[in-house]
């Protein structure tokens, strides 16, 4: 079995990230020999979110950067790889414009094939990156654009079990970080007040935990939220206790959804893989990096005989080495684009799947 070594480009959001990873799509685990990442928080601080247009800007500024520095830190030239992989979609589309016009330029100069890459299958494909994860496995995809439960069978072979209706937990943390005015970005904001506060004292919404299928709503989580910390503000000021236990009873809510849904999900996981002896449960995602939400999850996937694979921290946002990843095992079994490849905004990675939410002229979004 011979090895690849792969250049992953990502620029999906606000992460501009090179890497270079190498191995054997059918004997993981890969070795990541660089793994390059210039965030924005500090562009997009004042703002509380991105804006789309400084990510795009900030992208085209280095993404040169970042490739030359992981090949630098890899040790290698671009002559030595033996193909370049770049985030095409979902997200932004200018930081994607970026992206794969970054690649093609690299793959033309170097005369390299070129993968495009689902920026969601980076995600998914991680467990096998980090830890050998066996196919067929099942996947948490929790971050700030998505949260989906999928049956992950081959590279590109993914089963949709269920995904939210409305919101997604991380643009729920970042909605209700930025309601309270913890900064940005909001998910570590939340988590680190979350930290000594009561979660009983306040009492959030576990939205279709009694509703058959796989499926998740945290619209009303942020909601209840917001109506919560109104009441609070017309009795006085909202002290550091009271955004405590906020924050506490909120990600309380958003572990107990994820884990009991989880929990469903993984009992039909059994039922369509009977013959797995010691099936896993990969989370992969932003809020991946939660401790409370990895802590509820690993509990959730004990009670159901099932082992949790989380990825590293630096690995469950945004980075190139997924990338780099998912494309040595597309490129591995023959698969590769042409200068054609065009930037895809929304792209879900269960393309067979009936669209659930947001479907419209650019496609499904999930």
């Amino acid at each position: 079995m011979t090895p690849f070594t792969v250049l992953g480009i990502e620029s999906s959001c606000d992460e501009t990230a090179a890497s270079v990873v190498r191995g054997v799509a059918d004997a993981p685990p890969g070795k990541i020999l660089s793994n390059i990442v210039y965030d924005q928080t500090d562009l997009h601080a004042a703002y509380g979110g991105v804006v789309p247009e400084i990510a795009a800007r900030a992208h085209a500024e280095k993404l040169d950067v970042a490739v030359a520095e992981a090949l630098r830190v890899a040790d290698l030239s671009l002559a030595e790889l033996d193909a370049i992989a770049v985030t095409a979609g979902p997200g932004l589309i200018g930081g994607l414009i970026s992206g794969v016009s970054c690649a093609k330029g690299l793959a033309i100069g170097a005369n390299k094939p070129l993968v495009g890459i689902n920026h969601l299958e980076g995600h998914a494909l991680t467990a096998r990156l980090t830890d050998g994860v066996a196919y067929p496995f099942l996947l948490l995809l929790v971050s700030g654009g998505h949260c989906q439960l999928l049956s992950v069978e081959a590279a590109g072979v993914y089963r949709r079990l269920g995904t939210t209706l409305d919101d997604a937990p991380g643009e729920a943390f970042d909605k209700t970080a930025k309601l309270m005015g913890l900064g940005f970005p909001g998910g570590p904001a939340v988590e680190r007040k979350a930290e000594g506060g009561d979660p009983a004292r306040f009492d959030f919404p576990r939205a279709l935990l009694g509703r058959k299928g796989c499926d998740f709503s945290f619209s009303g989580l942020k909601t209840a939220l917001r109506v919560k910390l109104d009441r609070l503000r017309a009795q006085g000021p909202v002290n550091e206790r009271d955004q405590a236990d906020l924050c506490a009873g909120f990600q309380a809510a958003c572990v107990e959804a994820l884990s009991r849904v989880s929990g469903k999900a993984m009992a039909l996981f059994r039922e369509s893989h009977p013959q797995i002896d010691d099936p896993v449960l990969a989370v992969a995602g932003g809020v991946a990096a939660n401790k409370t939400v990895r802590s509820g999850l690993e509990a959730a996937a004990r009670s159901h005989g099932f082992s949790l694979v989380a990825p590293p921290l630096a690995l469950c946002t945004d980075n190139a080495a997924m990338i780099a990843w998912a494309g040595l095992e597309r490129f591995a079994r023959g698969h590769t684009d042409d200068l054609s490849l065009a930037p895809r905004p929304r792209w879900p990675l269960d393309e067979t799947s009936k669209p659930v939410v947001g479907y419209g002229k650019r496609g499904a979004k999930a």
